[in-house]
Protein backbone atom coordinates (compact mmCIF):
# COMPACT_ATOMS: atom_id res chain seq x y z
CA UNK A 1 0.00 0.00 0.00
CA UNK A 2 1.09 4.01 -0.55
CA UNK A 3 2.00 5.01 2.49
CA UNK A 4 1.49 8.74 1.74
CA UNK A 5 -1.91 8.09 0.53
CA UNK A 6 -2.58 5.63 3.88
CA UNK A 7 -1.66 9.43 5.73
CA UNK A 8 -3.45 11.62 3.02
CA UNK A 9 -6.86 9.31 3.75
CA UNK A 10 -6.33 9.46 7.57
CA UNK A 11 -6.35 13.29 7.36
CA UNK A 12 -8.65 13.93 4.82
CA UNK A 13 -11.22 11.19 7.29
CA UNK A 14 -10.06 13.25 10.33
CA UNK A 15 -11.03 16.71 8.99
CA UNK A 16 -14.06 15.83 6.65
CA UNK A 17 -15.66 13.41 9.41
CA UNK A 18 -16.47 10.97 6.82
CA UNK A 19 -14.29 8.47 5.45
CA UNK A 20 -16.36 8.42 2.00
CA UNK A 21 -15.83 11.77 1.61
CA UNK A 22 -12.29 11.23 2.17
CA UNK A 23 -12.18 8.73 -0.18
CA UNK A 24 -14.07 11.12 -3.19
CA UNK A 25 -11.67 13.59 -2.13
CA UNK A 26 -8.30 11.63 -2.95
CA UNK A 27 -10.38 9.57 -5.58
CA UNK A 28 -10.55 6.04 -4.37
CA UNK A 29 -13.45 3.86 -3.85
CA UNK A 30 -14.83 2.66 -0.73
CA UNK A 31 -13.99 -0.28 -0.88
CA UNK A 32 -10.04 1.19 -1.80
CA UNK A 33 -9.99 3.73 1.08
CA UNK A 34 -11.31 0.56 3.62
CA UNK A 35 -8.43 -1.43 2.26
CA UNK A 36 -5.65 1.86 2.86
CA UNK A 37 -6.88 2.40 6.43
CA UNK A 38 -6.38 -1.36 7.55
CA UNK A 39 -3.03 -1.46 6.34
CA UNK A 40 -2.26 1.41 8.35
CA UNK A 41 -3.90 0.24 11.22
CA UNK A 42 -2.14 -2.89 11.07
CA UNK A 43 1.23 -1.41 10.68
CA UNK A 44 1.43 1.09 13.32
CA UNK A 45 -0.68 -2.22 15.32
CA UNK A 46 -3.66 0.23 17.43
CA UNK A 47 -7.01 0.71 15.98
CA UNK A 48 -6.87 5.04 14.82
CA UNK A 49 -10.83 5.43 14.14
CA UNK A 50 -13.85 4.57 16.29
CA UNK A 51 -16.74 4.13 14.19
CA UNK A 52 -20.42 4.31 15.97
CA UNK A 53 -23.72 4.80 15.52
CA UNK A 54 -22.72 8.61 15.99
CA UNK A 55 -20.33 8.64 13.12
CA UNK A 56 -16.73 8.39 13.18
CA UNK A 57 -13.76 9.44 15.58
CA UNK A 58 -10.40 9.41 16.00
CA UNK A 59 -9.14 7.33 18.98
CA UNK A 60 -6.25 8.39 21.64
CA UNK A 61 -3.55 6.96 19.05
CA UNK A 62 -5.44 8.13 16.44
CA UNK A 63 -5.75 11.69 17.34
CA UNK A 64 -1.29 11.63 17.95
CA UNK A 65 -1.31 9.91 14.62
CA UNK A 66 -3.03 12.41 12.85
CA UNK A 67 -1.17 15.33 14.01
CA UNK A 68 2.03 13.85 13.29
CA UNK A 69 0.70 12.78 9.99
CA UNK A 70 -0.33 16.25 8.55
CA UNK A 71 2.99 17.84 9.81
CA UNK A 72 4.71 15.50 7.41
CA UNK A 73 2.29 16.49 4.88
CA UNK A 74 2.76 19.83 5.12
CA UNK A 75 6.26 19.88 5.04
CA UNK A 76 6.33 17.31 2.01
CA UNK A 77 4.26 20.09 -0.07
CA UNK A 78 6.59 22.99 1.23
CA UNK A 79 9.61 20.92 0.25
CA UNK A 80 7.69 20.48 -3.15
CA UNK A 81 6.91 24.27 -3.53
CA UNK A 82 10.12 25.72 -2.49
CA UNK A 83 12.00 23.62 -5.34
CA UNK A 84 9.41 24.40 -7.76
CA UNK A 85 9.85 27.95 -6.57
CA UNK A 86 13.50 28.01 -6.72
CA UNK A 87 13.74 26.74 -10.56
CA UNK A 88 11.24 28.33 -11.70
CA UNK A 89 10.05 31.61 -10.60
CA UNK A 90 11.85 33.54 -8.14
CA UNK A 91 9.71 36.43 -6.44
CA UNK A 92 9.72 39.24 -4.14
CA UNK A 93 11.83 42.39 -2.81
CA UNK A 94 15.40 40.96 -2.13
CA UNK A 95 16.57 43.29 1.08
CA UNK A 96 20.37 43.03 1.40
CA UNK A 97 22.80 44.70 3.11
CA UNK A 98 26.92 44.90 2.89
CA UNK A 99 29.09 48.00 3.40
CA UNK A 100 30.09 50.76 0.60
CA UNK A 101 32.89 49.43 -1.03
CA UNK A 102 31.67 46.07 -1.21
CA UNK A 103 28.21 47.03 -2.48
CA UNK A 104 30.15 49.87 -4.99
CA UNK A 105 32.89 47.14 -5.85
CA UNK A 106 30.94 44.11 -5.84
CA UNK A 107 27.11 44.03 -5.48
CA UNK A 108 26.22 46.94 -7.72
CA UNK A 109 28.13 45.56 -10.75
CA UNK A 110 26.39 42.21 -10.79
CA UNK A 111 22.54 43.83 -10.42
CA UNK A 112 22.07 43.87 -14.00
CA UNK A 113 22.92 40.74 -14.76
CA UNK A 114 21.33 38.86 -11.95
CA UNK A 115 17.91 41.21 -12.09
CA UNK A 116 18.32 40.22 -16.07
CA UNK A 117 18.30 36.72 -15.44
CA UNK A 118 15.39 36.94 -12.44
CA UNK A 119 12.98 39.90 -13.54
CA UNK A 120 10.54 39.18 -11.22
CA UNK A 121 12.86 40.12 -7.92
CA UNK A 122 13.23 43.49 -6.57
CA UNK A 123 16.34 44.03 -5.12
CA UNK A 124 16.84 46.62 -2.10
CA UNK A 125 20.51 47.20 -1.32
CA UNK A 126 20.83 48.61 2.41
CA UNK A 127 24.54 49.96 2.95
CA UNK A 128 25.89 50.12 5.54
CA UNK A 129 29.42 49.72 7.18
CA UNK A 130 27.88 48.57 10.69
CA UNK A 131 26.03 45.29 10.98
CA UNK A 132 22.49 45.16 11.16
CA UNK A 133 20.43 42.45 12.68
CA UNK A 134 18.65 40.24 10.06
CA UNK A 135 15.77 39.12 11.56
CA UNK A 136 14.86 43.20 13.54
CA UNK A 137 15.62 45.04 10.07
CA UNK A 138 14.24 42.11 7.81
CA UNK A 139 17.47 41.99 5.81
CA UNK A 140 17.81 38.45 3.42
CA UNK A 141 21.22 38.61 2.48
CA UNK A 142 24.44 40.18 4.37
CA UNK A 143 28.05 40.43 3.73
CA UNK A 144 30.28 40.55 6.84
CA UNK A 145 34.18 40.16 6.99
CA UNK A 146 33.28 37.92 10.34
CA UNK A 147 34.19 34.29 10.83
CA UNK A 148 30.88 33.58 12.81
CA UNK A 149 27.38 35.21 14.04
CA UNK A 150 26.41 35.67 17.81
CA UNK A 151 22.65 34.57 16.35
CA UNK A 152 22.52 30.69 16.24
CA UNK A 153 19.48 31.42 13.97
CA UNK A 154 21.81 32.91 11.28
CA UNK A 155 23.84 31.03 8.38
CA UNK A 156 26.92 31.81 7.19
CA UNK A 157 28.56 30.97 3.83
CA UNK A 158 32.27 31.43 3.10
CA UNK A 159 33.10 33.75 -0.10
CA UNK A 160 36.47 34.37 -0.01
CA UNK A 161 39.45 35.47 2.11
CA UNK A 162 41.59 38.32 2.14
CA UNK A 163 44.67 40.21 3.11
CA UNK A 164 44.47 43.75 4.68
CA UNK A 165 47.39 45.34 3.16
CA UNK A 166 49.18 48.25 3.21
CA UNK A 167 48.96 50.86 0.23
CA UNK A 168 50.42 54.24 -1.18
CA UNK A 169 49.98 55.89 -4.54
CA UNK A 170 52.92 56.27 -6.72
CA UNK A 171 53.20 60.06 -5.80
CA UNK A 172 53.35 59.16 -2.33
CA UNK A 173 56.32 56.68 -2.77
CA UNK A 174 58.07 58.76 -5.16
CA UNK A 175 58.40 61.92 -2.70
CA UNK A 176 58.28 60.16 0.59
CA UNK A 177 59.59 56.59 -0.71
CA UNK A 178 58.70 53.16 0.77
CA UNK A 179 58.73 52.44 4.32
CA UNK A 180 61.81 49.90 4.74
CA UNK A 181 60.58 48.46 8.09
CA UNK A 182 57.67 48.15 10.18
CA UNK A 183 58.62 50.34 12.90
CA UNK A 184 59.03 53.06 10.29
CA UNK A 185 55.58 53.10 9.76
CA UNK A 186 55.07 54.86 13.48
CA UNK A 187 56.51 58.41 11.71
CA UNK A 188 54.46 57.90 8.87
CA UNK A 189 50.79 59.55 7.96
CA UNK A 190 49.13 56.27 8.29
CA UNK A 191 45.29 56.57 6.93
CA UNK A 192 42.85 55.00 9.36
CA UNK A 193 40.07 52.82 9.45
CA UNK A 194 38.01 53.28 13.05
CA UNK A 195 35.28 50.18 12.66
CA UNK A 196 38.30 47.93 12.56
CA UNK A 197 39.41 46.23 15.99
CA UNK A 198 42.29 47.78 17.32
CA UNK A 199 41.85 50.41 14.47
CA UNK A 200 45.80 52.04 16.02
CA UNK A 201 47.29 48.98 16.69
CA UNK A 202 48.71 46.20 14.13
CA UNK A 203 50.54 42.79 14.48
CA UNK A 204 52.21 41.77 11.28
CA UNK A 205 53.56 38.29 10.58
CA UNK A 206 56.88 37.27 8.22
CA UNK A 207 57.10 33.41 8.89
CA UNK A 208 57.65 32.94 12.32
CA UNK A 209 58.59 37.15 13.14
CA UNK A 210 55.35 39.13 14.42
CA UNK A 211 55.53 42.50 15.66
CA UNK A 212 52.97 44.89 16.74
CA UNK A 213 52.89 48.52 16.44
CA UNK A 214 51.01 51.42 17.75
CA UNK A 215 50.07 53.87 15.35
CA UNK A 216 48.63 57.64 15.04
CA UNK A 217 46.25 58.15 12.17
CA UNK A 218 46.84 61.51 10.11
CA UNK A 219 43.32 60.59 9.10
CA UNK A 220 40.36 58.43 10.29
CA UNK A 221 37.16 57.53 8.68
CA UNK A 222 34.83 54.70 8.95
CA UNK A 223 34.29 54.46 5.54
CA UNK A 224 37.38 52.64 3.28
CA UNK A 225 36.07 54.92 0.32
CA UNK A 226 37.23 58.13 2.35
CA UNK A 227 40.88 56.25 3.15
CA UNK A 228 41.15 54.84 -0.83
CA UNK A 229 39.83 58.72 -2.05
CA UNK A 230 42.82 60.12 0.25
CA UNK A 231 45.36 57.65 -0.57
CA UNK A 232 44.62 58.36 -4.31
CA UNK A 233 45.43 61.48 -3.76
CA UNK A 234 48.85 61.04 -1.76
CA UNK A 235 47.70 61.40 1.58
CA UNK A 236 49.96 58.77 2.86
CA UNK A 237 49.76 54.90 3.15
CA UNK A 238 46.22 53.61 3.74
CA UNK A 239 45.52 50.02 5.35
CA UNK A 240 42.80 48.06 3.87
CA UNK A 241 41.08 44.84 2.48
CA UNK A 242 42.68 43.87 -0.89
CA UNK A 243 38.93 42.89 -2.07
CA UNK A 244 39.08 47.31 -2.11
CA UNK A 245 42.38 47.97 -3.39
CA UNK A 246 42.68 45.39 -5.99
CA UNK A 247 41.85 46.92 -9.04
CA UNK A 248 43.82 49.97 -7.92
CA UNK A 249 46.97 48.08 -7.63
CA UNK A 250 46.51 46.05 -11.09
CA UNK A 251 45.89 49.50 -12.25
CA UNK A 252 49.06 50.96 -10.52
CA UNK A 253 46.86 53.84 -8.84
CA UNK A 254 48.26 52.42 -6.08
CA UNK A 255 51.31 50.29 -4.91
CA UNK A 256 51.38 47.65 -1.61
CA UNK A 257 54.08 48.19 0.84
CA UNK A 258 55.71 45.71 3.30
CA UNK A 259 54.21 43.64 1.50
CA UNK A 260 55.92 40.83 2.70
CA UNK A 261 54.35 41.73 6.04
CA UNK A 262 51.01 40.09 6.68
CA UNK A 263 47.94 41.49 8.63
CA UNK A 264 45.09 39.48 10.18
CA UNK A 265 43.12 38.09 7.18
CA UNK A 266 39.67 38.63 6.92
CA UNK A 267 37.30 36.02 5.85
CA UNK A 268 34.28 37.27 3.51
CA UNK A 269 31.05 35.91 4.62
CA UNK A 270 27.40 35.69 3.33
CA UNK A 271 25.05 35.73 6.42
CA UNK A 272 21.18 34.77 5.65
CA UNK A 273 18.12 34.08 7.77
CA UNK A 274 18.48 29.88 8.78
CA UNK A 275 14.86 28.49 7.61
CA UNK A 276 13.22 25.15 6.83
CA UNK A 277 13.36 26.19 3.35
CA UNK A 278 15.00 29.12 1.88
CA UNK A 279 13.36 31.34 -0.19
CA UNK A 280 13.98 31.21 -4.08
CA UNK A 281 15.17 35.01 -4.13
CA UNK A 282 17.45 34.03 -1.28
CA UNK A 283 19.02 30.61 -2.85
CA UNK A 284 19.63 32.14 -5.88
CA UNK A 285 21.43 35.37 -5.53
CA UNK A 286 23.51 33.33 -2.73
CA UNK A 287 24.24 31.13 -5.43
CA UNK A 288 24.86 33.79 -7.94
CA UNK A 289 27.15 35.55 -5.74
CA UNK A 290 29.25 32.15 -4.95
CA UNK A 291 29.36 31.40 -8.41
CA UNK A 292 30.40 34.65 -10.07
CA UNK A 293 33.00 34.79 -7.06
CA UNK A 294 34.94 31.22 -7.98
CA UNK A 295 34.66 32.35 -11.48
CA UNK A 296 36.76 35.46 -10.87
CA UNK A 297 38.99 33.60 -8.67
CA UNK A 298 39.14 36.34 -5.66
CA UNK A 299 40.06 33.93 -2.80
CA UNK A 300 43.21 33.67 -4.90
CA UNK A 301 44.19 37.22 -5.65
CA UNK A 302 43.06 38.38 -2.48
CA UNK A 303 45.18 36.36 -0.77
CA UNK A 304 48.48 36.81 -3.11
CA UNK A 305 51.51 38.66 -2.09
CA UNK A 306 52.29 41.43 -4.99
CA UNK A 307 55.40 42.79 -6.50
CA UNK A 308 56.46 46.64 -6.82
CA UNK A 309 59.71 47.11 -8.34
CA UNK A 310 61.08 50.40 -7.95
CA UNK A 311 59.69 51.03 -4.27
CA UNK A 312 61.88 48.80 -2.26
CA UNK A 313 59.37 46.14 -1.86
CA UNK A 314 60.31 42.71 -1.27
CA UNK A 315 57.78 39.59 -1.43
CA UNK A 316 56.52 36.56 -3.63
CA UNK A 317 53.79 35.86 -5.95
Amino acid sequence: MDRWTEMELLVQTAELGSMSRAAQSLGLSNAAASRHLGSLEKRVGARLIQRSTRGLSLTEVGQNFYQSCKSVLADAREAEAAASATVLNPTGTLRLTASLSFSVHHIAPLLKEYTNRYPNVNVHVEVSNRYYDLIDNNIDVAIRTREFENDSSITIRRLASTRRILAASPGYLDAHGAPRSVEELANRPVLLYTYSNHPNEFTFRRNDEVQTLHVKGLLESNDGQVLRAAALDGMGILVQPKYILYDDLVAGRLVSVLDDWDLPRLTINIAFQSRRHISAKVRTFIDFLVAHFERMDYDRKWTSFDRAPGYGHSGTD
